[in-house]
């Protein structure tokens, strides 16, 4: 087998056991026989029909629900087709088709990407046949497709948490900005406040005392009285030196 996904994913089990007979089984062998030949002529909607009604008479038949959901998947309608292998899951465990069932299942669930589930059921079909190589190369596919899907979700987490512990740098660096500038704003506010106050008191200092009309005379008259004092004292010494240089020249 190839290993072309599309390939791989698409082949399901067609040996005799992939449409199992109506003789092995309750159900009406009429319905299941009828729904083998339409499912080998690929009319699927006739043979899910055919299944459907082999079941309703027989809601236990392994092969009616194990062929109607082989139909299911041929239709592309892969998730009914995972509900009705669930309903068998009881049923295939005891199954001498178990291999052929898992192996099928493993289909369903790949083509959904659940590489989890998809690697667990291929290794139930390998454990029941373990010479079966298309579930070996599903296997090992769905494993490698598990691992990198793991591998990126982990990337993810990694790469989000980076972003977080960024964030929240940045919120702090943020914080510390604006607690500086609260700081910066308040001193500057304080050294406005001083400036103001100097201010204030060089104003109070540089204004003068307003003075009354009758102080300004009293203390213009007290000026004059003291300039004459000055002026009769200086009168007074130059008579002093007149007549001591007279006294001079009669000698």
């Amino acid at each position: 087998m190839g290993m072309s996904i599309k390939y791989l994913f698409m082949a399901l089990v067609c040996s005799a056991a992939f449409c199992l007979p109506a003789a092995s089984q309750n159900a009406d062998r009429r319905d299941v026989r009828r729904g083998n030949r339409d499912f080998r002529k690929e009319d699927y909607k006739a043979a899910e029909i055919d299944y459907r009604k082999a079941l309703v008479k027989d809601s236990t038949s392994f092969a009616a629900g194990y062929n109607l959901g082989n139909t299911l998947y041929r239709m592309e309608d892969r998730e009914q087709a995972g509900k009705i292998y669930d309903r068998l899951k009881e049923t295939a465990d005891t199954s001498p088709y178990a291999a052929d069932y898992y192996y099928n299942v493993g289909n369903v669930v790949a083509g959904a990407e659940n590489w989890q589930a998809a690697v667990d059921a291929y290794r139930q079909a390998l454990l029941r046949n373990p010479s079966d190589m298309d579930a070996k190369e599903n296997y090992i596919y769905a494993k490698q497709k598990l691992k990198d899907q793991q591998n990126q979700q982990n990337q993810q987490n990694q790469d989000n948490q980076d972003n977080k512990e960024n964030q929240d740098q940045q919120d702090q660096d943020n914080q510390n900005r604006d607690d500086r500038n609260d700081q910066d704003d308040n001193q500057n506010q304080n050294n406005q406040d001083q400036n103001q106050d100097r201010n204030d008191g060089q104003g109070q200092q540089g204004q003068q005392p307003k003075i009354t009309p009758q102080a300004a005379q009293q203390m213009l008259q007290a000026i004059q009285a003291k300039e004459k004092e000055t002026q009769d004292k200086v009168n007074k010494e130059k008579a002093q030196v007149l007549k001591s240089r007279q006294k001079e020249k009669n000698w």
